[in-house]
């Protein structure tokens, strides 16, 4: 059960903040329920015509209401075939203004939702993408999915099928029957003897369906997370033939999802038929006692319409407050992503610096994902602009946390990151991530060509500097000889690619963006020889004169770098250079011998 799977109670405070998303189309809003109330107002409408055209074609002698007779003021109606004739004629367009007026409800009800939505999915977006990393560690990406598409598109319900629709249905029922007492009280009473029936089928019918409801929508959330999971690391499943075991894990899922979807099925399939029942028994009564007294026909008929136009609208808003209901639980899921305050925090900036030098600096660092289990332990130790620190150790040592929380993708828990000697958190994250370029080992790149994977779509940088920063990192053959060049698509995740490819890119992306410090991971253990040669003369052209924390993994690296922080299970165990730490014999060393002496 998810989160507001228990959810009973009706929550206003939640509607009401559904609808300050309405604020900027409260037009369009009261529009719509003026037009409810128009239309409720139209509903006994008919039934009265068909009633007065059905009396005076059998004899009686039927009251004009005043309201008709000053539409049809230049007509005879005290003739009954003029009265039929132009009552009728009056219907058919009555019917083509309500069948109008019932459109634009729709459409606009529509509308309003569609709008709400879009604003609602931009700042549910906008907040996902500011949220820590962190989330993204403990959250499956493929619950956000949901959060961010199908729970909104049901808030979108709340205004199409939802509240604005039943308050039009309920008004047709409650005029309805105002009608129906003024024409005959007591014909009224007796045809809803079995009113109470279809209340007690409707609260049972409501609560079964919102329960198997509630239940579909969790198996949604889970197949979404495990569709996206799975496709992402198709490569995985299939690389250990483990596609059957997972389609069996999937097969439960959606077995759940089929059977809560049956079970609401159900509850429909004996609800409407009762309400069928209940209709009939009602119309039975209304037959058998206006025989009883003295047969009216116009009265019959009048009534056998109204009793369908308390009924029908009962039927279908159990149907639509479940959707109301719905819409309330994937709101409350969504606002749940909106008040989540683990996001990336922009405190006062005490300092308005915009140019970075390069000079960096941790300061006692300790940093824990999980607040009892810290993986960065008093870390210390400070780079000079335009030096090269390389970082080696064991995997689990630390390296790719430090090189995280450099730029605040992590917040750390004690300790300061000085960049030129101010304390990152007094850095715009703007300034500070423009300043710094991080190349990770594993390279993401988006749907669409080089060109957009490099760029950004940032309109500042040119076709010519792209080229430009390609051949300075001599990557600009290899583009060249790829359909289309720059404009080739690289796939969903850059998947016609290779590792190496990948890789170049992200240098281009890093170069452009002419960062004072550069964080790299030069990660090769996948790449030909042919391509790591390109790299290693593209990670030249980079570090030169910049800043640079490399998790170094070339001896070359190594050797060249200004000083080798060596890393074991969060601690710093030594600093120096290549030749200092191997003259000690110390924990470098033996790391050397094991990871390096071979290259």
């Amino acid at each position: 059960m998810s989160e507001a799977g228990n959810k009973k109670v009706f929550d206003f405070s939640l509607l009401r903040r559904i609808f300050s998303y309405v604020k900027p189309y409260k037009n369009w809003f009261y529009l719509s329920l003026i037009l409810a109330v128009i239309i409720a107002v139209f509903a006994p409408v008919r039934p009265l015509l068909i009633q007065l055209t059905i009396d005076k074609a059998t004899g009686k002698n039927v009251h004009v209401p005043e309201w008709l007779s000053f539409i049809l003021y230049f007509k005879n109606l005290h003739v009954a075939t003029q009265l039929v004739i132009w009552v009728t004629v009056f219907q058919v367009f009555f019917i083509m203004v309500e069948t109008l007026l019932r459109f634009v409800f729709s459409f606009l009800t529509a509308k309003l939702g569609q709008h709400v939505v879009k604003d609602m999915r931009v700042n549910v977006f906008k907040k996902i993408l500011n949220l820590q990393l962190r989330q993204f560690d403990k959250t499956p990406i493929g619950t956000l999915t949901t959060r961010t598409i199908n729970d909104i598109e049901s808030i979108n319900d709340i205004f199409s099928d939802g509240l604005i629709p039943i308050i039009s249905d309920l008004l047709v029922i409650i005029i309805t029957l105002i009608t129906m007492f003024w024409v005959d009280w007591q014909l009224t009473l007796v045809a809803l003897i079995p009113f109470p029936f279809l209340i007690v089928a409707t609260y049972y019918f409501k609560e079964s369906v919102n329960k198997s409801f509630i239940r579909v929508r969790n198996a949604i959330s889970h197949l979404n997370a495990f569709v996206q999971e799975h496709l992402t690391g198709i490569v995985v499943v299939q690389a250990f033939a483990a596609e059957e075991r997972e389609a069996k894990k999937f097969d439960v899922i959606n077995k759940e999802h089929r059977s809560a979807n049956i079970k609401a099925i159900f509850a429909y399939s004996i609800f409407f038929p009762i309400v069928e029942l209940v209709l009939a028994v009602s119309t039975g009564i209304a037959v058998w006692w206006i025989a009883g007294k003295q047969l009216n026909p116009g009265l019959l008929i009048a009534f056998i319409l109204y009793l369908n136009q308390i009924f029908r609208p009962l039927r279908i808003i159990a149907d639509k407050f479940n959707v109301l209901q719905m819409g309330m639980i994937a709101a409350e899921r969504v606002f749940k992503v909106l008040d989540n305050d683990d996001v990336e925090k922009e405190t006062f900036h005490k300092t308005t610096i915009t140019n970075i030098k390069g000079n960096v600096e941790f300061k006692n660092v300790f940093y824990a994902y999980n607040q009892d289990h810290y993986v960065l332990k008093n870390i210390s130790f400070s780079v000079q602009a335009g030096e090269t620190v390389a970082l080696v150790g064991h995997t689990g040592s630390g390296k790719t946390t430090i090189i995280s929380i450099l730029n605040r993708l992590y917040e750390i828990q004690k300790g300061n990151i000085l960049v030129d000697g101010i304390n990152i958190n007094e850095l715009s994250n703007e300034v500070l991530r423009k300043n710094i370029a991080v190349v990770l080992q594993d390279v993401f790149l988006f749907s669409g060509t080089i060109m957009d994977n490099i760029t950004l779509h940032n309109p500042a940088i040119s076709e010519q500097q792209v080229i430009h920063a390609a051949q300075l990192i001599g990557v600009h053959d290899f583009i060249m000889q790829l359909p289309n060049n720059y404009y080739y698509n690289v796939g969903e995740r850059g998947n016609t690619l290779s590792m190496g490819q990948k890789q170049l890119i992200s240098f281009i992306r890093a170069l452009l963006f002419n960062p004072s410090i550069l964080v790299l991971d030069e990660a090769t253990s996948s790449i030909d020889s042919e391509s790591e040669m390109l790299i290693q003369q593209a990670i030249d052209k980079l570090i030169m004169g910049r800043t640079s924390i490399v998790i170094a993994h070339r001896l070359s690296t190594i050797r060249k770098a200004n000083k080798i922080i060596v890393l074991d299970k969060g601690e710093i165990k030594e600093t120096g250079t290549h030749d200092e730490l191997l003259a000690t014999n110390g924990f470098y060393a033996k790391l050397y011998e094991m990871q390096f002496a071979k290259n």
